[in-house]
């Protein structure tokens, strides 16, 4: 009976590495290591002859071997509260396109607004060691402690400054712009004025903007007036359905982000309600859908790409050493669009 043969085991395939590339070209790993930081000048035919080295050995950088080196992870984390609404994701966009030239990439960490969640994962992307943090998410800055190792990662906070000695801020003027927004149904004659807030603790200036408002033009806003939404549309239609079922109805509704207030057209129009004619609707943010809805929302325009941008720049100042300073605060306006429902 023939013996039956054992084929060896596959060698796992070695990993290709600056010395491997280095002996293609012809040249030192020093070279290549130079080739691929472009920190020192190399000459163009070297260049070019270690490029093309890299290309046919399908080399890729050893990201993990260069973070210990280096003590860098060249990533960022941005903690938002819900990646699906849309200012959120324009935020970020804004972060990354800020940070992509100089070689960093982010990490979105959603925290679903559960004020537990957003503590966890702001310390846990502390633990990781991302090499700077923008936190977007809720209003928990002043109840997170930072032990000795934490006080060197540079973090920009959206919305508030941080009692952090690496913390600048980015503060979208939300008092100023819903201010403007409650001053503006004031104006065109609206008697019963409403307002659609977000979640406790959060989005406080929009309200403190609307009372602002209110108590300039010597107006009283009835404790009926002022519910709550959870942010999402549909926390704006049932808001707006406790709105409209009250025995004399409001006749402008300022609603504290443009998601809630899509809803509040849905309940609108399911009622029947012309907008504006019968019930004028505000929002706040002006995310892309606000132009897609019938009539297009009027709202407060929050610079979302601008706020995501700015973050960029201020953390990757104190990464890059460029910054080492108390902490800054870049204040953006926020101011209205006239559109077609108020």
């Amino acid at each position: 009976m023939p013996r039956s043969r054992t084929s060896a085991a596959p060698e796992a395939p070695t990993r290709v590495t600056i010395s491997h590339v280095a002996e293609r070209a012809g040249v030192s790993p020093t070279t290549v290591s130079h080739v691929l930081s472009r920190k020192r000048v190399v000459g163009e035919a070297t260049r070019t002859t270690v490029l093309e080295a890299i290309r046919e050995l399908g080399y890729r950088p050893n990201h993990v071997a260069r973070n210990l080196r280096t003590r860098q992870s060249h990533m960022l984390a941005v903690v938002v509260p819900d990646i699906t609404n849309p200012f959120y994701a324009v935020l970020t966009r804004g972060l990354a396109d800020a940070v992509d030239a100089a070689g960093y990439g982010t990490v979105v960490c959603n925290t679903d607004g559960q004020h537990d969640r957003e503590r966890r994962l702001f310390e846990d992307v502390m633990d990781r060691g991302v090499d700077g943090i923008v936190f977007a998410s809720g209003e928990i800055a002043n109840e997170i402690s930072f032990g000795p190792a934490d006080q060197s990662t540079p973090i920009v906070c959206i919305g508030e400054q941080l009692d952090h000695p690496m913390c600048d801020a980015v503060i979208p003027d939300d008092g100023a712009g819903s201010r403007e927004a409650a001053a503006f149904l004031a104006a065109r004659g609206y008697s019963r004025i409403a307002m659609i807030q977000g979640p406790p603790r959060y989005g406080t200036q929009r309200t403190a903007g609307f009372r602002a408002a209110m108590q300039a033009d010597k107006r009283r806003v009835p404790a009926k007036h002022l519910v709550r939404g959870d942010w999402t549309r549909r926390g704006g239609y049932e808001a707006m359905q406790a709105l409209m079922a009250l025995p004399q109805r409001p006749d402008a509704v300022f609603c504290a982000n443009d998601l809630m207030a899509i809803g509040a057209l849905d309940v609108a129009h399911e009622l029947g309600l012309r907008v504006p004619d019968d019930v004028a609707v505000v929002g706040f943010d002006d995310v892309d859908a606000a132009t897609i809805v019938t009539p297009q929302l009027t709202t407060v325009r929050n610079p979302a790409y601008e706020v995501g941008s700015a973050a960029g720049d201020l953390v990757l100042s104190r990464i890059t050493g460029r910054y080492a300073g108390a902490g800054r605060t870049v204040v953006l306006p926020c101011s209205l669009v006239e559109r077609g429902t108020a």
